[in-house]
């Protein structure tokens, strides 16, 4: 290993944030920097201009930089193929390339690869034209789920209750550009019934070692009622994720996509996210398969590592990853995500934002919108503001932990959900 390391984040959100903390604590790092970066990050490292669609640029960047490793956060520049680009520099990359980023960057795509190495998931079908796509909705049982095939920030997928929605949803995309280029294909699936989880997969080629499962709270809304977001907080580890449960993701999912990996020629190396559901009787069926850590869910699980997360990056990166060296933190990790009111529609900006000046032990904040202006003030400049993340002997104590902290936090237009982790906590 070369060591120490430079390593440069690629991104500008809470994950990113999360990751670069995970850089800052870690001996193996010399220097680490974040590119474009937000304001809490340019409070605790060098925050670079990037236009992370640019491969050209990032490459650029990495090598002005002297990086020994880059790590890919988001799934737009992934879906460009930066991190082939990257490789092809010879420069240690965590992120799949373009081939395994079609996982993400098309549903469609990801549904033919379920199908074809036999994946449990939802029935389903794709549509570029509006009349099939009617016709196959007679078909379908109500409620039923309709996507945009290509990236939407996470809210390209709605659940129609009614006929009637369902042919909106088709026509919106398909007629009327809603999602743009991210819409001019759809799915449209059964709708699958329990609760969902995500399981986050450090995968390098033919090794790959599952982080704790983790349960994200998608809607805005307290009771997981009303639109669709990034998401608004999530705790690990996730007890609906049972040894069985995990069992069936060792055999029916992972050992089926690393043959998939091999058949199609992808070398994997980086985080596969599997958005599972878990029905009532403990069957999972794939919903969906991320190919970048999620956020918020990175935002616990770092934390959750005992193992020095830049070794385990840098591992994947260079085809040096041994599984059974991967030690977990017991405990749990609860983040709360304090968003601009209004969001996920329109939403404020520009709020002055006040921060708690001594947080208690186990508690830190990570910045997804945030900016500084000309005089270094904290200012919101995004949807997703802030997320409060607490580590403790149990998810009650980490809940209780970050609940006092975002109370603790000020701006005029902050709202955030009060019930995260209510499911297990009730439980």
């Amino acid at each position: 290993m070369e060591s120490p390391l430079n390593v440069l984040i690629i991104g500008s959100g809470g994950r990113e944030h999360a990751l670069l903390k995970a850089c800052l604590e870690s001996s193996l790092v010399a220097r680490a920097w974040a590119a474009p970066g937000n304001g809490g990050m340019a409070a605790e490292a060098e925050c670079l201009p990037l236009d992370v669609e640019d491969a050209d640029a990032c490459v650029k960047l990495a090598r002005d930089l002297e990086a020994n490793l880059v790590v890919v956060g988001p799934e737009v520049p992934l879906a460009l193929g930066v991190a082939d680009d990257l490789r092809a520099g010879g420069i240690a990359t965590y992120g799949p390339g373009k081939a395994g980023a079609l996982l993400e960057s098309s549903k469609a795509a990801c549904k033919a690869f379920f199908k074809k190495y036999d994946i449990p998931t939802a029935a389903w079908d794709t549509f570029t034209e509006v009349e099939p796509a009617l016709a196959y909705l007679q078909g379908c049982k109500l409620p039923v789920v309709v996507k945009a095939s290509g990236l939407a920030a996470g809210k390209g997928v709605l659940i129609c209750e009614t006929a009637e929605e369902a042919e909106q949803a088709v026509r919106g995309m398909l007629e009327g550009g809603q999602f743009g280029e991210s819409g001019k294909e759809v799915v449209i699936e059964e709708f699958l019934t329990g609760q969902e989880a995500s399981i986050m997969v450090m995968v390098s080629g033919d090794q790959y070692v599952c982080l704790p499962p983790s349960q994200d709270h998608k809607r805005v809304g307290e009771g997981d009622t009303g639109l669709n977001t990034g998401g608004m907080g999530a705790y690990a580890p996730a007890a609906v994720v049972t040894e069985s449960v995990m069992q069936q993701v060792h055999e029916q999912i992972m050992a089926r996509t690393l043959d998939g990996f091999r058949a199609e020629g992808i070398d994997f190396r980086g985080t596969l996210f599997i958005g599972l559901m878990i029905d009532d009787d403990g069957v999972a069926k794939v919903l969906e398969y991320n190919v970048r850590f999620g956020d918020p869910e990175c935002q616990v699980l770092m934390p959750m590592c005992e193992t020095d997360p830049v070794r385990l990056m840098w591992d994947c990166a260079n085809g040096t990853f041994k599984p059974a060296e991967v030690k977990i933190r017991d405990g749990a990790a609860m983040i709360v995500v304090l968003a601009a009111k209004g969001y996920p529609g329109s939403y404020p900006k520009g709020d002055p934002i006040g921060l708690p000046a001594e947080l208690p032990e186990g508690v830190h904040i990570v910045h997804a919108g945030t900016k500084l202006d000309a005089e270094s003030r904290l200012l919101s400049s995004g949807g997703r503001v802030l997320g409060v993340v607490a580590m403790a002997g149990s998810l009650q104590e980490a809940a209780d932990k970050a609940y006092a902290v975002c109370d603790q936090v000020r701006w005029e237009n902050k709202y955030f959900r009060r019930d995260i982790g209510h499911r297990q906590l009730k439980a």
